[in-house]
């Protein structure tokens, strides 16, 4: 010991004996920043892998309701529809609102159209929590008051996610000029 009272060899002992728990406080948080930084990385990739099904889900259920409307099924094109839904349509020069109306204008079209095929191609899908819309260029063709028809165009719907169920509540349609 020092005349000033200072233990030297006592200071350097408990700095010696300190620097393993020094070092094992570092390993420590340096082991949980590495545990963090992997539970974030696999929530975003739960984060991805959700939107990757909302997306695929949203891609079928514009199928669907092609589907529906070959087979006539109104009430299977209908449960995709939402009661606020609008619509833009391939002609139309104002909104066209209301579920109603949306399921009419498509009954009307299966009492004259027979053989309806459609095909959609380059899909896009972006998902933003509840909001799902995609984009895409459409081709059909059938027999319209005895006479064949085929159209192409592209299209913009939006889906809304309510009680876990995946409604389009707007679309908009253009004809694309005949090639």
């Amino acid at each position: 010991m020092l005349e000033n009272g200072f233990d030297n060899e006592k200071y350097l002992k408990e700095q010696t004996e300190a620097i393993p728990k020094k070092v094992e406080g570092n390993k420590l948080k340096r082991l949980s920043l590495f545990f963090i930084g992997i539970i974030i990385l696999c929530y975003s990739c739960n984060n991805k892998k959700d939107n990757t099904l909302v997306e695929e889900k949203i891609k079928a259920i514009v199928i669907d309701m092609w589907d529906a409307i070959e087979h006539e099924d109104i009430e299977r094109y209908a449960s995709h529809i939402h009661p606020d839904y609008t619509s833009f349509g391939e002609t139309e020069i104002s909104l066209s609102m209301a579920k109603e109306t949306e399921i009419k204008m498509v009954k009307d079209w299966t009492l004259t159209a027979k053989d309806i095929h459609t095909e959609m191609s380059s899909p896009r899908v972006s998902v933003n929590g509840d909001i799902a819309w995609i984009t895409y260029i459409w081709s059909d063709s059938g027999i319209e008051n005895g006479k064949i028809f085929s159209s192409k165009g592209k299209s913009s719907r939006i889906f809304i996610n309510e009680n876990n169920e995946w409604l389009c509540i707007h679309s908009h349609f253009t004809l694309l000029p005949e090639e």
